[in-house]
């Protein structure tokens, strides 16, 4: 019983609950409306906090460790492309375009920050470092991501030109960001004290996310489009995906030298792809009648990591025989 909590937590089972809710009852007139505004002002909402959680002295005292920054920067926009490409003979013929386009959208975004930085701390490894390196990558994926989109997705599924992809997500995700971390000194302590429930502001954003992207993509026929040996198929090659990048990310941490606390931070920085930011990302990206197929493999992948990386932690943190401290999320 204890270890299917730790595989599906009160999370997974709710966002489970919010597809079966979109797949029956999907926001059609002038609910769609209002469940965009909700869901833009949400998602904007995270974003301002994430700028005004960011400690300006982790910055400072993570950045110095610049080699393992730059080692986790390759792997989540480099490595992860770069295998995402090689894997398409393998995988695009079983998975077939739409969902192929979701996998290589995935290895595109920039890693997660709340969930990679609390797994650091359940296994013991480098902590400031780990909020660095989470948080650049994920303001960096702001830019770079788009870029990276327009250079290996082409026009493939493309909402709207580059430039005015990378404008749109500069106002919505990027602008809430700074705005957040110049108050910051006023509003900072307050935030750090609200922690228990501020997280629901990021569990809820994307929830209306994939609510109304999940709905419109059902009305488009999404549940036909990929039956349930498809979603099997979906499953496995996700697996697959991160079995390769965390073995690939312990070998390159082991081959450069770095130590095991170090190794940690690499391992669950630069393995993980970010929900928060790649859902609101996709209804930029991507065309509306897309959204749906392009989020699937993320969310997939998003519950895979968690459940892998949650048994990992525990076993790096019992490396010397120690209890294990278990960080609340």
């Amino acid at each position: 019983m204890k270890f299917l909590q730790l595989l599906f937590d009160r999370f997974t089972l709710i966002l489970i609950a919010v597809v079966v809710l979109a797949t029956i009852l999907p926001p059609q007139g002038r609910y769609v409306a209002f469940f965009d505004g909700l869901t833009h002002a949400g998602i904007a909402l995270l974003f301002f906090l994430h700028g005004a959680r960011l400690s300006r002295r982790a910055i400072i005292d993570g950045a110095m460790h610049w080699r393992l920054h730059l080692l986790v920067f390759l792997c989540t926009f480099a490595l992860f492309p770069l295998l995402g490409m090689a894997l398409q003979p393998l995988m695009k013929p079983l998975l077939g375009d739409a969902l192929w386009l979701g996998m290589l959208y995935l290895c595109l975004l920039p890693g997660t920050v709340q969930s990679a930085i609390a797994f650091t701390s359940i296994a013991r490894g480098n902590v400031p470092a780990a909020v660095c390196a989470a948080s650049a990558s994920s303001l960096v994926g702001i830019v770079v991501t788009p870029l990276l989109a327009g250079l290996v997705l082409g026009g493939t599924g493309a909402g709207m030109p580059l430039g005015e992809s990378i404008l749109k997500i500069g106002v919505q995700l990027l602008l809430p960001f700074v705005a957040g971390h110049a108050l910051r000194p006023w509003i900072g302590a307050w935030v750090a004290q609200q922690q228990r429930w501020l997280r629901y502001v990021d569990q809820g954003s994307i929830l209306l996310v994939v609510y109304t992207a999940f709905g419109a993509a059902v009305l488009e026929g999404l549940w036909r489009t990929v039956p349930v040996p498809a979603l099997a198929l979906l499953t496995g090659c996700c697996i697959v995906l991160l079995a390769l990048i965390l073995a690939t990310t312990t070998w390159l941490a082991r081959r450069f030298g770095f130590n095991t606390e170090d190794e940690i931070t690499i391992v669950f920085c630069g393995s993980k792809k970010s929900m928060a930011t790649g859902v609101p990302m996709a209804q930029v990206l991507f065309a509306s009648s897309t959204v749906g197929l392009a989020i699937l493999p993320l969310m997939v992948f998003h519950q895979i990591q968690l459940m892998v990386c949650a048994v990992m932690a525990r076993r790096y943190a019992e490396r010397d025989g120690s209890e294990v401290v278990v960080i609340a999320r």
